[in-house]
């Protein structure tokens, strides 16, 4: 018997069998009569550094190797329960998928470095028959994520055998086509990027079919080194990643589930249930009302929430792009009644691949700027604002932590981190008014609320998160800049007028029904605060920030409703929507300040009660 010939291909966020280049190579190859391989181990790693593996560890007596992954600035758990949750489902989806073509997926924990010279070693040593002659892997902008690509290329290459680094191809636009070739020539404005690669509709490249067929398993395949263990279903891998981390994540006073609140995101990760999304928001007619609802807060269809499926490859923006190009010229049964079907572009389909291309935008700005993205001074390299941080100052310790639990005393701020925290998700909406409250109206390092966006958010894109974040606290490539600010209580009353999406959240508001105390608890009179068991409360008697505003007396000061260039999203080194949810941008028309300087412009902007 021959020795097997294996070729490794190690997966990361490219989650899918369809539309999956590599996947297709690999099945074109292994049809022709002569093929450099016999064998393919799909390999998915959770990465010791950005995930916490100790829950894996086969035995109480045994430690982790791997330092806590946690973030630098707040030191939050990089990955949360909301999103590993997600992670676990869309990789146990594609093991499944997988397995019902005859092959399978091995998944490890550690660094992936180190889990491929262990693979390697081990059939290098003769411990496991066949032999490795290829490693394949997608390649990715983020800084560690390149380290990971350099790693897995120096042990492949020192142990003399191929490493190819392939196209990421889960974007709008393909790399081939995109009108530049250095990074540097990316415009710093994406309206500018926007016109070099319009028409939008006739962009992108054609989705690629799935494989029917790929090379077997090997017999024996190196096993997971101790002190790990991999569990058998999905259900105990999800237990695994969840189980070091605490259930209310280091807070004192965590947001409890209000009574008949809902979730915005009860989905599923995974390929079979993106492509589920997609052809229910298509059918449903949410497609063509995309923009028209975006700005939403509450339910399940004002906004695409793609977002999370997109982020780890389970789905292709090119896939979605080819959904509503079937519906707009109706070559295909789904949607077929709906409004719009078969009558080319319409404006919500229009506006969903204006906010696919914002993803590709921000991914390229990663590329362009590498670690600046993580830097305080942003892709601007501004190092003139005087930033507040926690680790210095214990006023600004405590007003991080109020943030974080939602006791601002700022009701839309505070609707929108309970949420947060309980579900995984908040709305593109919220997430702009949420960063420029941090950023703008306290002034507190902005990465704070990047790292909890990463930790909590279950459609957590890095180019997305970190980038947006940067846009609306004013040092990324915002062409407002500092001059763009939401203030939360007009933004509250535009797009939650009667205080619905609020009290749906902060449950100790539901006994109001004037808007102007639900946005403003401190302006609750004190017999109503009695009445409504409020009253001694520190968030509604001292909120971190007194934003005064009436409605009217305003009138003219701030920005528009929202509804300009804008588009929506929501993710902060987080995902965007793919077209709606997840991954929030500012592109909205925010409120506007006035006067000169940063600080300057703040307290004119106070002054004036345009804030």
């Amino acid at each position: 018997m021959s020795t097997p010939r294996v070729l490794i291909y190690l997966l990361r966020r490219d989650l899918r069998l369809k539309d999956n280049p590599v996947f297709y190579e690999i099945s074109k190859l292994h049809q022709q009569s002569q093929h450099a391989f016999t064998h393919l181990i799909p390999l998915y790693v959770f990465p010791a550094q950005q995930v916490e593996v100790s829950g894996f560890i086969a035995s109480e007596s045994e430690r982790s190797p791997f330092p806590e992954a946690r973030s630098q600035s707040g030191s939050f758990w990089r990955c949360g329960p909301h999103r590993a949750k997600f992670l676990a489902e869309s990789v146990w989806d594609l093991k499944m998928s997988l397995e019902g073509i005859e092959s399978g997926l091995e998944i490890r924990v550690g660094m992936v470095g180190q889990v491929i010279k262990e693979m390697l070693d081990a059939y290098k040593q003769g411990q496991i028959q066949g032999d490795v002659v290829s490693v394949w892997m997608t390649s990715e902008e983020g800084v560690e994520e390149q380290r990971e690509e350099r790693d897995v290329r120096k042990e492949v290459e020192n142990a003399g055998k191929e490493f190819k680094l392939w196209t990421d191809e889960k974007y709008y636009i393909d790399d081939r086509d995109v009108p530049f070739r250095r990074p540097h020539d990316l415009p710093d404005v994406f309206t500018t990027y926007r016109k070099m690669v319009e028409p939008l509709r006739d962009a992108p490249r054609r989705t690629l079919l799935a494989p029917s067929k790929l090379p077997p398993l090997p017999s024996t395949i190196p096993p997971q080194p101790a002190p790990f263990a991999i569990p058998k279903s999905l259900d105990e891998i999800t237990h695994c990643l969840t189980k070091p981390l605490e259930s209310n994540l280091g807070l004192s006073h965590a947001p409890k589930w209000p009574t008949n609140a809902k979730s915005a995101h009860p989905f599923h990760g995974g390929e079979s249930t993106g492509h589920d999304r997609i052809r229910h928001l298509v059918k449903s007619g949410h497609m063509t009302s995309y923009k028209d609802t975006r700005n939403g807060m509450l339910g399940l269809d004002f906004s695409t929430k793609l977002s999370a499926w997109l982020a780890l490859g389970c789905v292709t923006a090119r896939q979605t792009h080819e959904y509503l190009t079937a519906f707009e010229d109706g070559t295909s049964d789904l949607g077929k009644g709906v409004h719009g079907y078969g009558k080319g572009e319409n404006k919500g389909t229009a506006a969903v691949r204006f906010e696919l291309l914002w993803r590709d935008y921000m991914r390229l700005c990663t590329r362009k700027f590498g670690p600046r993205l993580f830097r305080i001074e942003g892709f601007r390299n501004d190092a003139s604002y005087p930033w507040k941080y926690p680790q210095k100052d214990k006023d600004v310790q405590q007003k991080v932590t109020r943030f974080l639990e939602g006791t601002t005393g700022t009701g839309l701020i505070d609707a929108s981190m309970r949420e947060l925290f309980l579900t995984g998700y908040t709305s593109n909406r919220a997430r702009q008014n949420v960063a420029s409250f941090l950023a703008k109206h306290l002034g507190i390092d902005w990465r704070i609320g990047a790292e909890w966006y990463e930790s909590l958010l279950c459609d957590y894109d890095l180019s997305s998160n970190w980038g947006n974040w940067q846009y609306t606290a004013g040092v990324g490539n915002d062409p407002r800049g500092e001059a763009r600010v939401f203030n939360p209580v007009k933004q509250a009353f535009d797009y939650d007028p009667q205080g619905e999406y609020v009290k749906n959240w902060v449950e100790e508001l539901r006994g109001l029904d004037d808007p102007q105390v639900v946005f403003q608890a401190w302006k609750i009179p004190q017999e109503k605060q009695k009445e409504v068991r409020l009253e001694g409360v520190e968030w509604v008697e001292n909120p971190l920030k007194k934003i005064d505003f009436h409605v009217g007396r305003n009138a003219g000061r701030g920005g528009g409703r929202g509804n300009g260039k804008g588009g929506k999203g929501g993710g902060a080194r987080g995902g965007r929507g793919g077209g709606g949810g997840g991954g929030f941008y500012g592109r909205t028309r925010g409120d506007r300040m006035r006067g000169q300087g940063r600080m300057g412009k703040m307290d004119k902007a106070e002054a004036n009660g345009v804030i």
